[in-house]
């Protein structure tokens, strides 16, 4: 993106308050396959509410997500993107196997996230701005070393709640995974083995095709235009973003 229209993005972001797609909002969601295929017939029971995983920790509530999108309102729409409520879900699935007209509300929220950062309204969320923390950490483990989780970014340092045993497995990785049997980083098969450069290559087509490389470059854009905004290196950011987690505000009790 230039730069001038990066700095005047932000300037409409952060002090007009305009965001990609603004008044086109519905438009846009309904657009998205998954709104058709999760949301068919809301009868408002609520069990999707009471079988949620989420909602037993987090002031969530799927069956009002449900809701405001079947009311097609731009402003409570708005207002739910860019929201930390849309986050809460772990995408389990409990409520399509519960619901008795088969709505599936974790698709519609994988198509509220989508759209959230679409938009640029993820950006006004704590949780929102944590999607840095999973495209940097998470999407960049997956195409470069074909795993969501891999030990040797997986370090002591910004993983303190790992404990003592985690600072050992950390200083000892290779003698560890040696004695446990796995294959890190070797050749042929065996839990950790090294991916092939085919295979990474056919995942990196999948994420190019989807969309989803567009997306990741668009969070890793936004957040480096956020870290200007805020003075800070993109590290520095990206610790903050990492290290915020104001929990009160986010769980039941």
């Amino acid at each position: 993106m230039h730069p001038i229209v990066s700095w005047f993005t932000i300037y409409l972001f952060t002090f007009m308050g305009e965001y990609r797609f603004k008044g086109h909002l519905v438009e846009e969601l309904f657009k998205d396959y998954r709104i058709k295929e999760g949301m068919k017939a809301c009868m408002n029971c609520g069990v999707c509410t009471a079988v949620c995983p989420a909602a037993e920790f987090y002031k969530y509530n799927p069956k009002n997500i449900i809701n405001i999108v079947a009311r097609k309102n731009e402003e409570d729409l708005e207002d739910l993107l860019k929201s930390d409520t849309i986050w809460y879900c772990g995408e389990c699935m409990s409520c399509v196997t519960r619901c008795p007209r088969a709505n599936a509300p974790g698709l519609v929220i994988m198509a509220l996230r989508k759209l959230s950062m679409r938009s640029g309204l993820y950006m006004q969320s704590e949780k929102g701005r944590q999607q840095y923390v999973v495209v940097k950490d998470l999407c960049s483990n997956i195409l470069n070393y074909g795993y969501c989780v891999y030990p040797r970014t997986f370090d002591y340092e910004t993983h303190k709640e790992f404990g003592p045993v985690g600072k050992w497995i950390n200083d000892n990785l290779d003698d560890i995974h040696a004695r446990i049997g796995s294959n890190l980083d070797g050749d042929g098969p065996g839990g950790l083995r090294k991916i092939p450069k085919e295979s990474l290559d056919q995942l990196k087509n999948i994420f190019d095709v989807t969309g989803a490389t567009e997306l990741m470059e668009q969070v890793l854009n936004d957040a480096h235009q956020e870290a200007v905004r805020e003075n800070l290196s993109d590290e520095e950011y990206f610790m903050e973003v990492y290290t915020k987690n104001d929990w009160q505000k986010h769980l039941n009790h």
